[in-house]
């Protein structure tokens, strides 16, 4: 039976979608809204049916379009991953990679390792992006994101990268000048740095949990790792993020026999959308890495 609906159409269709609306699917398509509207419509009037209702505020399925939608992403997926196994005949993989993480992973994991994977494959173009808060894939146009802690979408492919313990550190300026007893009780005289955008990280797994209050905070695990160094106070960061501060005797690790572990935040996963088709670039990363981490 042939296909009549066109390629450029679906993925029209499904981007819209994936991100909410007209002028967002445009954007990522780098295309003109009016393009991607008159793609949906001659989808809908090759299908002979409606497939999004339109309002001024927002864009949502219907019962049609809820029944197409998982065929047509799974066709788009299949004929990109059939397009990527011939470009892939005898060589090695290809094209761009755009990698998201936290600003700390990105600097302290990822950065010392991207010259050796670039000479490794040198026809993978990557592009990294830093974002300390958690990102939608497709709206940020991320493959791959590396996310410490958790995960709650299950749209999303995940796979283990390893374990990073946290650490309660501080400057040794900062202990010289203030006493800091082991009772975990007086935590709360201390100076604590916290941060800003992401208040869950502010509830620290300790083995008595205790009422926080923080004298300073910062939208960036990286700031908040230079407020440590600088003599500002105690936080609780990962392993992979100061182990070299560690090592230097920049910041030392105090209270972690109080640490609960294993707890939430010491998970490190690469997630990725399924049926994704840069999977093998995704693959050749996510290899490359998993074993030179220092987590």
């Amino acid at each position: 039976m042939p296909v009549n609906a066109k390629t450029e159409d679906l993925e029209a269709f499904v981007t819209v979608v994936d991100t909410g609306g007209f002028s967002a699917a445009a954007q990522l398509l780098d295309q003109q809204v009016a393009k991607v509207s008159r793609a949906v419509t001659r989808l809908e009037r090759t299908l002979n049916a409606t497939l999004l209702n339109r309002t001024t505020r927002r864009v949502e399925l219907t019962e049609e379009g809820e029944l197409f939608l998982s065929h047509a992403r799974d066709g788009l997926n299949m004929l990109a991953k059939g397009e990527e196994a011939l470009r892939l005949l005898g060589r090695s993989p290809s094209g761009k990679l755009r990698v998201d993480a936290a600003s700390p992973f990105v600097f302290h994991q990822l950065t010392p390792l991207i010259n050796d994977f670039c000479r490794t494959y040198p026809d993978i173009t990557l592009e990294l992006t830093s974002h300390d808060s958690i990102i939608d894939l497709l709206e940020h146009k991320a493959d791959i994101a590396i996310r410490i802690g958790d995960l709650s979408d299950s749209n999303l492919h995940a796979r283990r990268l390893g374990k990073s313990r946290l650490h309660i550190v501080a400057s040794p300026e900062y202990l010289a000048h203030h006493s800091l007893s082991e009772n975990i009780q007086t935590l709360h005289e201390q100076r604590l740095i916290g941060f800003s955008d992401a208040p869950h990280l502010n509830t620290w797994p300790l083995k008595s949990p205790q009422q926080l209050r923080f004298a300073i905070s910062a939208s960036s695990g990286e700031t908040v790792r230079q407020l440590c160094i600088a003599g500002q106070g105690l936080a609780l960061l990962s392993h992979f993020m100061v182990k070299d501060d560690l090592a230097a005797g920049r910041l030392v690790s105090v209270l972690n026999n109080h640490i609960l572990s294993p707890n939430r935040r010491e998970s490190v996963q690469a997630v990725y959308y399924r049926n994704s088709a840069v999977s093998s670039r995704i693959s050749a990363f996510l290899d490359f890495i998993e074993s030179r981490l220092c987590l």
